[in-house]
């Protein structure tokens, strides 16, 4: 594994995080707490994000607006996201889909915290497994000769440093949530 692998692995791992960590409620309305829910469209025929079937806008803070581009999965992308278990309330009004978010408690609010905490942690698991597997093989090329010990230090070392780099960033992504979370 050389090191522009690496690097595509954990920016993989960094873009997960990303949209894993875009799906929790701030207080505010935004697109991603709906965009990439799947539902069952078409009679069932085929399972789409709701990206993929509407435009999703946020006219205000409070307010979520789905507009289906076709209007006869108005009723399956409500099913949709009923389903999914976000605590949302659509609700259809003529052609569009409206939801409404109630304001957050602070319970709510710490609940969130949590969460982030948990996916943080997730994302920083598998930037450490990336890690370990390109440990692994840089261990494996010296045992098997194929590169020196200062070769096999060197790497760890380049490894070490972009583990860091990408954790670092996990850190950054954590910090600019949370601080949303915790703002009323």
């Amino acid at each position: 594994m050389d090191e522009n692998q690496i690097k595509q692995r954990m920016q993989q791992v960094l873009d997960l995080v990303r949209q894993d960590i875009g799906t929790i409620r701030t207080g505010r309305a935004t697109p991603s707490l709906v965009e990439d829910i799947m539902v069952d469209a078409y009679g069932g025929t085929s399972k789409l994000r709701i990206l993929e079937l509407a435009s999703i806008s946020a006219p205000d803070p409070q307010t979520l607006i789905i507009s289906p581009w076709d209007k006869q999965v108005v009723g399956e992308i409500r099913k949709g996201i009923e389903a999914a278990n976000t605590g949302l309330s659509p609700v259809i009004s003529g052609e569009i889909i409206r939801i409404n978010l109630p304001p957050m408690t602070t319970e709510d609010r710490e609940k969130y915290v949590k969460l982030l905490h948990q996916k943080l942690e997730n994302g920083r698991v598998m930037v450490r497994q990336t890690r370990q597997d390109a440990n692994h093989e840089i261990k494996k090329a010296f045992e098997d000769k194929k590169s020196s010990e200062d070769e096999k230090d060197r790497r760890e070392k380049q490894v070490q440093t972009l583990t860091d780099q990408f954790i670092g960033q996990i850190e950054t992504l954590g910090i600019t949530k949370e601080n949303e979370l915790r703002r009323i």
